[in-house]
């Protein structure tokens, strides 16, 4: 007998109302949204597939992050339908992971309807919270993918946020961010030159269209106190079906942080909300 094919699942969460939607087109796999607007998509049966553009980019950089299949310790901030960690789960099989979820509404309803990660422990609790009681030194990557809503929390985006990620990451770790912005890229900017206070070595990922101020967009951005991995990661991101550009140039990255100034604690705003429709499912 087929088995019955699986059914929407809707749920008030924390944060709005989240839906968990098959895809009709691969089995057992799943679009979380929140409030219509994607959040994460997972393959069960193939966890590798990365079907969102920036998630492909992060695990381009995860990939460079260590010699191919060693395990890592790895901290993720926000925690969705834990799309990375399975990632990482799959392609560095014993990595201990960390995963942060402020909404505990959406962290249940993933916990009922999708499997665990192996390795993975799920913590519901404010990102910052949790990363200021963090031990020093225990994360080899530190992977932050937070909005609440579509926009990133101010209180994640300060001098202060920067310094509790880079006291987290060992010597040499690597810091990968998800954000959101377009031009002239005020958000983007002030995020820069605050990761600059921490992070010697920053580097970012995006569409050109998006560098070029054509349309409101996501950016990976990579920071670290050492060279960054980044042998590699501009063919990989420049071969995908929706090409990005690798800025790490100094006078590149320079360009793009302008007079921006490091955002401090008390002075934050959450991150710029998209144009409507622009991450959004109907």
């Amino acid at each position: 007998m087929t088995p019955p094919e699986p059914l929407p699942v809707r749920r008030s969460v924390d944060h709005g109302v989240a839906r968990l939607l098959p895809d009709v087109d691969r089995a057992r796999a799943w679009l979380l949204t929140v409030d219509e607007a994607p959040q994460s998509y997972v393959d069960l049966d193939a966890p590798t597939h990365l079907e969102f553009e920036y998630t492909r980019r992060m695990g381009h950089a995860l990939d460079l992050a260590a010699d191919e299949g060693a395990a890592l310790d790895v901290v993720h901030l926000g925690g969705g339908a834990l799309t990375l960690p399975r990632y990482l789960a799959a392609t560095r099989p014993g990595s201990r992971q960390d995963v942060v979820e402020a909404d505990r509404g959406l962290a249940a309803l993933v916990d009922e309807v999708l499997p665990p990660v192996p390795g993975a422990a799920v913590h519901v609790e404010d990102a910052r919270a949790w990363l200021e009681r963090a031990a020093a030194g225990r994360a080899d990557v530190l992977v932050a993918d937070v909005f609440g809503g579509s926009s990133v929390p101010g209180h994640l985006t300060t001098t202060g946020y920067a310094r509790e990620a880079a006291r987290v990451l060992r010597p040499g770790g690597l810091y990968l961010a998800n954000l959101a912005d377009s031009a002239p890229f005020a958000f983007l900017g002030a995020q820069l030159a605050t990761l600059g206070t921490a992070f010697a070595h920053l580097a970012l990922l995006a569409e050109p269209a998006v560098l070029r101020g054509r349309r409101f967009g996501n950016v990976v951005v990579l920071a670290s106190t050492v060279p960054l991995p980044t042998g590699g990661l501009a063919r990989r991101c420049a071969q995908d079906a929706f090409p990005a550009r690798l800025v790490e140039e100094r006078d590149a990255i320079g360009a793009l942080r302008g007079s921006a100034r490091p955002v401090r604690d008390g002075e934050s705003t959450p991150s710029p909300l998209p144009p409507g429709g622009t991450f959004h499912v109907g």
